[in-house]
């Protein structure tokens, strides 16, 4: 049966086993997303798509904060995505995540876009200065630059489950948690095929594809 939901006031029926994410997307409204892809299997490691969410019988005082991205829709379901908690939450996780990067993404990158609308401006809790790691290109189409990295598992999943080469993979713990390809031998000696699912994924840019983009540039 497919449940019908309320996303911000609107009504909308939504196949069985749609998320709350599938929702709010088809009633037209935004709901910022970090660490999801919607070519890849739902992951929720980041918390940028909290929304509240309520049975509508039960009424606004049972309101809870939820993800998005993997829960699934029930009937008489509630969706608030402009929800003061989740929303704070959400603003506060892209404020940390700038924060622990030594550069300003790109302006045309996801993330600076997902700050902007969110309203996140300089950070107000520098993080950790880690010590710079040169930019791997090495490989001929692509182009790592780690200092961009946020870890968010994207560019890994793409290369699974997308493409199917398993090249990528994540190293180390917490802080010093980035992305190697291979066995730390860099790209162009690991098991990648420059399909450029890494790059196309990236909220960051910090997988890129420097010669494609000369050629849009007329470069």
């Amino acid at each position: 049966m497919s449940p019908q939901v309320s996303v911000d006031g609107v009504e909308v029926e939504v196949p069985a086993g749609a998320t709350v994410l599938e929702a709010a997307q088809a009633a037209g409204k935004w709901v910022p997303t970090l660490c999801y892809d919607e070519r890849q299997e739902p992951f929720g490691a980041c918390r940028v798509c909290l929304v509240g969410s309520s049975q509508a019988s039960a009424g606004e005082e049972a309101r809870a904060v939820i993800p998005a991205c993997t829960t699934p829709c029930v009937d008489d379901m509630a969706i608030h995505t402009d929800d003061p908690r989740a929303r704070r939450v959400a603003t506060a996780v892209v404020e940390l995540v700038l924060s622990e990067l030594p550069m300003a993404p790109p302006v045309d990158s996801e993330l600076t876009e997902i700050a902007a609308r969110l309203e996140v401006g300089e950070p107000r809790w520098p993080g950790e200065v880690h010590p710079a790691r040169p930019a791997d290109d090495r490989h001929p189409y692509l182009t790592f630059r780690h200092d961009l990295c946020i870890s968010c598992a994207r560019c890994v999943r793409a290369c699974d489950e997308v493409q199917g080469t398993f090249a990528l993979t994540a190293t180390g713990r917490g802080f010093e948690t980035n992305i190697a390809a291979g066995l730390d031998q860099g790209f162009r000696d690991s098991a990648c095929v420059s399909c450029g699912a890494c790059a196309d994924t990236c909220p960051t840019q910090a997988i890129s594809e420097p010669t494609l983009i000369a050629l849009i540039d007329g470069g």
